[in-house]
Order: structure tokens, then sequence, then C-alpha cells
């Protein structure tokens, strides 16, 4: 059996729509699976769904010459990622004013691999969230989903010199933030815990 490439797929999609849905088995685990690292799993197959009909309704978008679609809907996946984001803080402010803070109790006596590896996890996401958007966006997709700095550069519709010293300048800052260490090497670890 012949495998056809992803432009082929969408080139025959636009007539038979129903081809579209070779696309999705193709791509949809690895969309999901980014989708779960950058948001959890709880919104990923919200958004798993939202990135496949955008990518649906833009098909005539796709340009043919790029024969695999996965950095196109990496691309997508990530403008609604900060979508996402942007509602997440607008509905957070609106809940601050509404409501009255609270103070929490403490959860003393935990379990010291359970603490360290919160810790460990509060440290990293704390650092990725002090990153400029675009730079955790090229870290992540480098790092975490294995592309090339071609893909990355076709998936945001950026340089790849752009997404080189995007990724210069994440790696110097995830270090700084913390204390020296590698961040490749924590983000590996997280990627195991979380």
């Amino acid at each position: 059996m012949t495998v056809v490439d992803d432009a082929t797929v969408l080139l025959r999609s636009r007539e038979r729509p129903e081809e579209f849905a070779v696309l999705f088995d193709r791509h949809a685990p690895f969309i999901h699976r980014y989708l779960a690292r950058r948001l959890g799993d709880q919104h990923a197959d919200d958004l798993v769904a939202e990135t496949f009909l955008t990518a649906f309704r833009r098909r005539d978008r796709f340009k043919p010459d790029h024969r695999d679609a996965r950095p196109w809907l990496y691309g997508i996946a990530t403008n609604l990622v900060a979508q996402h984001r942007r509602d997440e803080v607008r509905e957070l402010r609106l809940h601050r004013a509404v409501t009255p803070e609270t103070s929490a109790g403490c959860h003393a006596e935990q379990v010291a691999t359970d603490v360290t590896a919160a810790a460990l996890r509060e440290t990293l996401t704390a650092a990725l969230a002090g990153l400029a958007d675009g730079d955790r966006d090229v870290f992540l997709l480098i790092v975490q989903e294995e592309l090339t700095y071609e893909q990355v550069a076709a998936a945001l519709e950026i340089p790849v010199g752009t997404v080189r010293s995007r990724l210069h300048r994440a790696r110097g800052q995830l270090r700084a933030a913390l204390g020296g260490s590698n961040p490749l090497h924590l983000v590996d670890k997280e990627a195991h815990h979380g």
C-alpha cells in the first residue's frame, strides 16, 4: 500500500472532504501530546479538535511544497494555546475582581520526593512562564516535540535564523533562572513526571 503525503491528502480533501480524516488519523496523537504538555489533558482534547477544524477550514492555504503537514498543524495549535492563555488571564482577572481572596491552609508533612518533584515542576514552570511567548513556543516545539529548526520555522511562519536566536535566548534565560542547570535535562525530567 502506497502512503500518500499530506500535501496530496489536503489537495484531495478539497474535492472530497472525507479525505481529511487521513490527516487527523496521522497527526492527532502528536498534536494531542503537544497540547497536553502545554495545557494539560483537560484542555488538550478540545484544542485538538479545534486545531483540526481550523486546519480543515484553511486547507486551501497549505503550501503544497511542504509535504508534511505536522509543522503547519503545530503552528495552528501554538496559536490556539496563545489564545487559550489570553482567555485564561482574562477570566482570572475577572474572577479576582468579583471574588475576594481567601487564605489557603498549609499542607504540612508531605513526602520528600513529592515536595522535590513539586518544587522542580514549579521552578521549571515559572522559568518557562518567564520566557517571551515566541521563545517559549520555539523551545517547546524543539525540545518536547523534536521538530527541526526548519519545521519550527514553517510552523510559526518565521525565518530559521529567528528560530535559532529564540532558542538560544530561551536556553540562556532558562539556564539562568534554574541556577545554571541544563534546561534540556530538566524539561526531559519534567516530561516524565507530568
